[in-house]
């Protein structure tokens, strides 16, 4: 059961994200409580951990929410619960937290403790998407390109690939730079911008992007005026 897809230890990055948001009011007792909880999870005291995200979760924590759902799926300082995680994190997706809209559509994207549905995963990624967030993006440029749960749409593609490759996404770069490399479904050619693409997927370790950055490099070393 121990493959969800988001792991509760993201609660720390989370914490911070939702911590900045109350940056200039003072911190609320749902607050303090689920930075406790995330306190005892980092620690290994996932009993603890477990009671105190459920507690702050019933009080309306959105971070609570989602991390008490990842313990519950994951049997995580107490028993597997499917059926309580699965309403824990629809909980914090309507609650329009964008890390739970997405790990929800992931869900059924993978068919995992629900039966796939690609299209109800596609409603969820396009609400996280719409939201900035990344991986949501990337995840809707797959469907896009596969027409899996929508319409096979590759300029719909080309579009949120590129939003998650400027969010830093490394794979979403390099597709992006293949798009910009062959042209064509609404992008103009462009080898430069596609080695930029390139570069930017190699410096975050992609071995298959230091190829082809290295290659538009020669080709367009080729095309200069001699």
């Amino acid at each position: 059961m121990k493959t969800v897809v988001a792991s509760v230890v993201a609660a720390v990055i989370l914490s911070i994200s939702i911590g900045a948001a109350h940056a200039d009011n003072a911190p609320k007792s749902t607050d303090i409580a689920t930075q406790n909880a995330v306190a005892d999870y980092n620690a290994g005291n996932l009993v603890a951990a477990r009671s105190e995200f459920r507690r702050a979760a019933q009080k309306g924590s959105r971070l609570a929410q989602f991390n008490f759902a990842m313990m519950l799926l994951n049997g995580e300082g107490g028993p597997v619960d499917v059926p309580e995680g699965k309403k824990w994190l629809r909980r914090a997706a309507d609650a329009n937290m964008t890390h739970a809209q997405y790990v929800y559509g992931k869900m059924y994207d993978d068919g995992q403790f629900v039966e796939k549905d690609p299209a109800e995963a596609h409603r969820w990624f396009l609400r996280a998407a719409n939201q900035g967030h990344v991986q949501a993006e990337l995840a809707l440029a797959n469907q896009f390109l596969d027409g899996r749960g929508t319409t096979r749409d590759n300029t719909q593609a080309f579009t949120w690939y590129k939003k998650a490759a400027q969010g830093g996404d490394m794979t979403a770069q390099y597709v992006a730079g293949s798009f910009y490399e062959r042209g064509g479904d609404g992008v103009e050619r462009n080898l430069n911008v596609a080695r930029a693409y390139y570069a930017a997927a190699a410096a975050q370790g992609d071995p298959a992007a230091k190829l082809k950055y290295l290659q538009l490099s020669a080709e367009l070393e080729q095309q200069k005026p001699q």
